[in-house]
């Protein structure tokens, strides 16, 4: 129980969750998938890889530590492997159809409504969901067992995008409504955070890249074409973040909105590229969502031009800490020391320096079929972010 006395406003340097997993363990899970990998085996691999990034992330210094999600194939299974009442196949992992098409420099548009994992496409209900594995529970069991002396965070996918990525219209025998749905997620989510609270965890991230689906006019128009307001939906899921982390004293909770962490290589360099999900700015929705919220950080992508500028931060109210995702998961390049700096500088217009952290813009990995950062500059990344909150902040 190493985080009972931390104090996380002063945590000058976040991480989002996901790290680059090594290609072995990649490589395991899809042979698991087909049954050429036994439980055991993939569970060793596993415990090794987490083991060896742990070690690395405290020898490099990083002031909080995740496990990579190195037990998750996407980061959305922090939920969709707790629960049962999805309408999935037996042999859902190893099924690809439905993945996301690479489409360099350039949006990428996920095909939701093909048979796929729960929450990654939007599969209905046979049955109302239950809670059968506390997944974000056993993660963070694991990585105390290493006896860590750093800080431990986990994180859970947010009711948002749990809502998002259910097919309620194929629904109706089970759940009547969206109420009825998100109101077992999130006493399903509150079960599993009452019981990583009770083991010791101080501090836990939630996901909620959904949330920029409201600033974004294409993911607008289909809420509206399933029948839905998005108005209605942007004040439901407030409420309903905002209600799974109500009465949990003593604990710190995050709160990440990003555009999507989709990438691709380039078939002529072999270069990384970004890609994204959403588009627009957090302008439209920064007051409703900043005033709103009761997370104490604010985790916010800032690695490139579609973020917009650092306007929205005038919204953070002084309780609270804006974490700056300056850095990208999306490219190779190194950013500076003096680079990050500036940005922080531009921020102070709208908000005190000592109201801000910094941190990647999204996971590193976030899905294990990602395109991926080489390892070596991912830990490249890290070591810019401590050395510019060193001199930052000191």
């Amino acid at each position: 129980m190493t985080q009972q006395t931390h104090n996380f406003d002063k945590l000058r340097v976040d991480q989002v969750g996901s790290l680059v997993p090594p290609e072995e363990l990649k490589q395991a899970y899809r042979e698991h998938a087909h049954g050429r990998v036994s439980d055991a085996q993939l569970k060793a691999l596993q415990d090794k890889a987490v083991s060896d990034s742990i070690h690395k992330q405290q020898e490099i210094g990083l002031p909080i530590l995740t496990d990579g999600e190195f037990r998750r194939r996407n980061f959305q299974d922090s939920f969709s492997r707790a629960v049962s009442g999805y309408d999935v196949p037996e042999n859902v992992d190893a099924l690809t159809e439905y993945r996301e098409v690479a489409n360099p420099f350039a949006r990428t548009e996920q095909k939701f409504d093909l048979v796929g994992p729960a929450v990654r496409t939007r599969r209905p209900a046979t049955s109302r969901l239950k809670l059968q594995r506390n997944v974000i529970l056993d993660e963070y069991n694991a990585v105390e067992a290493l006896k860590p002396t750093t800080p431990v965070k986990i994180s859970l996918i947010g009711p948002d995008r749990i809502s998002q990525r259910f097919a309620w219209e194929k629904s109706q025998a089970v759940y009547p409504d969206l109420d009825a749905f998100i109101a077992d997620v999130v006493a399903i989510e509150r079960q599993m955070i009452a019981g990583l609270v009770e083991a010791g965890c101080k501090y836990i991230h939630i996901d909620a890249p959904g949330f920029t689906a409201y600033m974004d006019e294409v993911s607008m128009e289909r809420m509206r074409a399933r029948g839905e307001d998005p108005k209605k939906n942007l004040e439901r899921a407030i409420k309903a973040e905002n209600d799974l982390i109500e009465g949990f004293d003593g604990v710190t909770f995050g709160l990440h909105l990003c555009r999507g962490n989709s990438r691709s290589v380039d078939p002529k360099t072999g270069e990384l590229l970004a890609q994204w999900h959403r588009e627009g700015h957090y302008d439209t929705i920064a007051e409703q969502l900043f005033t709103s919220f009761k997370h104490q950080r604010l985790l916010l992508e800032y690695d490139s031009p579609r973020a917009g500028s650092f306007a929205p931060l005038r919204f953070v109210p002084k309780d609270k800490i804006a974490v700056l995702g300056l850095v990208t998961t999306k490219s190779n390049e190194i950013e500076t020391k003096d680079a990050l700096k500036r940005r922080i500088d531009e921020a102070a217009a709208y908000m005190p320096v000592e109201r801000m952290a910094i941190s990647p813009q999204c996971g590193f990995s976030s899905d294990l079929e990602l395109a991926q950062l080489p390892e070596d500059v991912q830990w490249k990344k890290f070591d810019v972010l401590i050395k510019t909150a060193d001199e930052v902040w000191g």
